[in-house]
């Protein structure tokens, strides 16, 4: 098989685990690959980010940022990922390092399951024309620029203007991305086998903001009513500037990231994991 692997690079513990399991993968007759990013720090060959995707297997070193990187570089070609958790909070990646032996063995034997995630469209339109495409595991995110003051985004679903909110700015979440910057903005939190869109505000200035969740097959359009710098970004890793006039149009989009499946019930068992649900140290008593 053709393995490529992308690390955090500012973890030295992620490169060390990436270089050790190079050597695994290599001794059982596997090509493994790296990122661009990655081979300043190893000794393996590099391969080009236009074809990042083009491999049996991407293993991503980090926490839910490097694995959404790793599906920004494979997205056209919906290659399974496998994340390697490192971080500091994990929804996404799937296991530790202490199995991640294991797991290589069982998707290199057939034994693995594949989990598909919905991913946004976004795109932006300039006097009628598309002038950008976006895609998004987590969210779409249309909001003022630094020095801006707090705007006024509109928000038409299927055609029917829903309201405007006079806030810092509107996300639009899949349920994968409903633990990542929405759950930040107070919005809920969906199991990502659920097929739905989640639209939330960023710090409304009003009481009668309510997050909404809405039909995977909505048209969401966004609209900056009032004056002032504005941006659009996606998983926070592209970030374009509109200019007066502009929409958004978001979508769920015709590509998918396939995740390797690890654990039944994985995004159960980390809800008690990560937030601290249920939590009681041994000894400990009601």
């Amino acid at each position: 098989m053709r393995v490529h692997l992308v690390t955090n690079t500012y973890r030295p513990d992620a490169i060390e685990a990436a270089v050790g399991v190079a050597k695994w993968l290599r001794a059982r007759g596997n090509d493994v690959w790296v990122d661009s990013d990655t081979a300043r720090h190893v000794e393996l060959p590099v391969v080009r980010n236009s074809e990042f995707g083009e491999a049996d297997l991407v293993v991503a070193f980090g926490g839910d940022g490097t694995l959404i990187r790793a599906v920004h570089l494979c997205a056209d070609f919906g290659t399974p990922i496998l994340g390697v958790y490192f971080g500091r909070f994990g929804f996404v990646t799937q296991c530790t390092h202490e199995y991640l032996e294991s797991c290589l063995t069982d998707f290199l034997e057939g034994r693995c399951s594949i989990e598909s995630r919905m991913m946004l469209d976004a795109e932006l339109m300039r006097a009628g024309q598309t002038v950008a495409h976006l895609s998004a595991l987590n969210e779409t995110v249309l909001q003022r620029a630094v020095v801006a003051r707090m705007m006024t985004f509109q928000v038409t679903v299927d055609g029917h203007v829903l309201t405007s909110y006079p806030a810092d700015g509107i996300i639009v979440a899949t349920p994968t991305g409903s633990t990542a910057y929405n759950l930040s903005a107070g919005g809920p939190i969906l199991d990502p086998k659920v097929h739905a869109l989640v639209l939330t505000a960023i710090a409304p200035h009003t009481l009668n903001s309510r997050t909404l969740v809405l039909a995977a097959e909505s048209e969401i359009v966004l609209k900056v009513q009032s004056h002032g710098d504005a941006v659009l970004s996606a998983d926070g890793q592209t970030r374009l500037h509109l200019l007066s006039g502009d929409e958004v149009r978001v979508r769920k989009s015709t590509r998918m990231t396939n995740l390797v499946s690890v654990q039944k019930d994985d995004f159960l068992i980390k809800l008690g994991q990560r937030l601290l649900w249920s939590y009681s140290p041994v000894g400990d008593s009601l």
